[in-house]
C-alpha cells in the first residue's frame, strides 16, 4: 500500500491505558502516530473519574480509618471524623501528576495530539470535531466505556449516582444502596462501609463476583457482612423513586429499600455512539462494544479496538497490554508475543482480592487432578505486626507434576502478592513448580512468605 497518501501510519482514538499502550508501542516502532482525545486532558476515564481517583480515595479512607481505630492514637485522645472533602483533597494532585507524566510520554515520542471528538468519514479518514480530514493507514479504537444508563432511572436526581459521578459526592450520606454487585459495586460498597455508611448491596446474581474462586467469594461475602454490609442476592430492580430526603429502590421481589443515596453500578456501555461507525460499516453490540479477533482486529482489517470498548475483562492493566499487542500486530510483528489472555484480576475491596490462573471450579470441571495449599494471613508474623490478619493465600497445583495452576489471594496487598505466583506460573517446564516456593528463601517477616507456608501446606496433603 502507498503510505505517502496518509498523514499518519497509525491514528489512535482515546488516551486511556489502551490508547496509550498502542500509541507508545507504535511510536517506538518508528511509525508516525497521532492520537485523538475528546476530553480536555489526556488519560481517559481511568485517570480522571475511574481507577486513579477511586483508588486514591480508597487509600485515603483506609489509611485514615486505620489510624483512627488504632488503640494507641485513641489513648492519645485522637478522636475525629474526617469529611469526604478532606479525604478527597489529595486526589486532584495525583490526577495532575498522572496527566503531566503521560503528556511527557507523547511529547518525547513525537506523537501528535488532537483535541476533540474523532469521527470516521471513511475507512481511512477521520475528522476532529468536523475539521480537516486526517488520513491514516491504521486505526486503534480505544474509547473506553461509561456506566450503562437505563431510561427508567433518573440520573439527574441529586441523590442518584453512577460510578462516574459518585466521586463528586460532597457530603457523606448516612445510608446508601449500591445496585449491582460486580467489581465496581463491591469496591464502592466496601469503601463506603469503611466510612461508617450503612450499605445495602443489591446483587442481581446468586453470588458475588462469580468468576472468582468459590472460597474467595465466600470469604469476601463473610467479611462484608461482618463489616455490616447488607447483601441481597437474586434481586432485580423494578423502579427507582428519587425523593427529596432519599431514594427508594423498588425490587421485583416486592421489597423496598430506602436510603439517603443510590449508586447505580450495573453494567457498562462502550463509547462508540459518536464515532461515525455507520460510515464504515462497523456495528457495535447492544452494549456499544466492538467484537474483535485474537489480535484485536475489528471486522475491518486495518482497524483494531482495545480496552473497555471491547468488553471483558475491562481492566486498565489489560487495556494497556491489549493496546501494545494491537500495535505489534499491525506492525507485522509475531503473534502471541504478549500474555493477553492470562491477566491477573485486581479487586480493590478492603481487603483486596487478586487471582491468576484457574479456579477450583474450572479444574474440577476439566477433571484435572489438583491439590490445594493454603496460608491463613492470621498466622503470618507480618500480618500480626500490621494488624491486617484478615485473608488467605491459596495455591492450586497439579498433584503429579506439581505445576502451579492457579493462585488466589484475599487480604492486605493481594494485588501485589499475586505477581510472585504469576511469575512462577509463566515459567516453562520444571520452572513452574510448587517446589519453587518451598526451596526459595523469602524475607521475614513479609506477606510474601505466605507462598512458602501455602506450598508446604499443599505438599503435606499429598502424603
Amino acid at each position: 500500500m502507498n503510505t505517502s497518501k496518509f498523514d499518519f501510519d497509525l491514528c489512535v482514538i482515546g488516551t486511556g491505558p489502551g490508547g496509550e499502550g498502542a500509541a507508545m508501542q507504535a511510536a517506538k516502532g518508528g511509525l508516525r502516530v497521532a492520537v485523538a482525545e475528546r476530553y480536555q486532558q489526556i488519560g481517559g476515564g481511568c485517570t480522571h473519574w475511574g481507577t486513579i481517583p477511586s483508588k486514591a480515595l480508597r487509600y485515603a479512607i483506609t489509611s485514615t480509618m486505620n489510624v483512627l481505630k488504632n488503640p494507641s492514637f485513641r489513648e492519645m485522645g485522637l478522636n475525629t471524623s474526617p469529611t469526604l472533602e478532606q479525604l478527597k483533597r489529595g486526589t486532584q494532585a495525583i490526577i495532575g501528576q498522572q496527566v503531566a507524566m503521560r503528556q511527557s510520554f507523547y511529547d518525547r515520542n513525537h506523537v501528535q495530539l488532537f483535541s476533540g471528538q474523532a469521527r470516521f468519514i471513511d475507512e481511512h479518514t477521520i475528522s476532529i470535531d468536523g475539521g480537516e480530514p486526517i488520513r491514516s493507514r491504521f486505526f486503534v479504537i480505544a474509547t473506553g466505556s461509561r456506566p450503562f444508563h437505563p431510561q427508567s432511572v433518573d440520573f439527574d436526581h441529586p441523590r442518584i449516582y453512577d460510578s462516574d459521578t459518585i466521586l463528586g459526592l460532597d457530603e457523606m450520606p448516612n445510608s446508601m444502596s449500591v445496585y449491582g454487585a460486580g467489581v465496581i459495586g463491591v469496591e464502592y460498597a466496601s469503601m463506603f462501609r469503611n466510612l461508617g455508611i450503612k450499605v445495602n448491596l443489591i446483587n442481581t446474581r446468586s453470588k458475588l463476583l462469580e468468576f472468582l474462586d468459590d472460597e474467595i467469594i465466600d470469604a469476601l461475602s463473610y467479611h462484608l457482612r461482618d463489616q455490616g454490609v447488607v447483601i441481597r442476592h437474586d434481586e432485580v430492580m423494578d423502579r427507582i423513586e428519587g425523593d427529596d430526603d432519599g431514594v427508594v429502590l423498588h425490587l421485583k421481589s416486592g421489597k423496598r429499600v430506602k436510603t439517603d443515596a443510590l449508586l447505580w453500578a450495573n453494567g457498562r456501555t462502550g463509547n462508540t455512539d459518536d464515532l461515525g461507525l455507520d460510515q464504515i460499516g462497523l456495528v457495535p453490540n447492544e452494549r456499544g462494544q466492538l467484537d474483535v479477533g485474537d489480535q484485536f482486529q475489528t471486522g475491518i482489517e486495518h482497524i483494531h479496538a482495545v480496552g473497555d470498548v471491547i468488553g471483558f475483562p475491562s481492566l486498565a492493566s489489560a487495556a494497556y497490554t491489549q493496546g501494545r499487542a494491537a500495535a505489534m500486530h499491525l506492525m507485522g510483528q509475531a503473534k502471541g508475543n504478549l500474555r493477553v489472555h492470562d491477566i491477573p484480576t485486581g479487586i480493590y475491596t478492603s481487603p483486596e482480592i487478586s487471582s491468576v490462573g484457574k479456579t477450583e471450579r474450572e479444574l474440577t470441571a476439566a477433571c484435572v487432578p489438583y491439590e490445594v495449599g493454603q496460608a491463613q494471613f492470621k498466622s503470618l508474623a507480618r500480618a500480626q505486626i500490621t494488624g491486617q490478619t484478615v485473608g488467605m493465600l491459596k495455591i492450586l497445583f497439579h498433584r503429579e507434576t506439581l505445576e502451579v495452576l492457579g493462585v488466589h489471594c484475599f487480604g492486605a496487598n493481594a494485588s501485589e502478592i499475586i505477581h510472585i505466583g504469576q511469575a512462577v506460573m509463566h515459567q516453562t517446564g520444571e520452572g513452574n513448580s510448587l517446589k519453587y516456593f518451598i526451596e526459595t528463601t523469602f524475607n521475614y517477616p513479609t506477606m510474601a512468605e505466605a507462598y512458602r507456608v501455602a506450598a508446604l501446606n499443599g505438599l503435606n496433603r499429598l502424603f
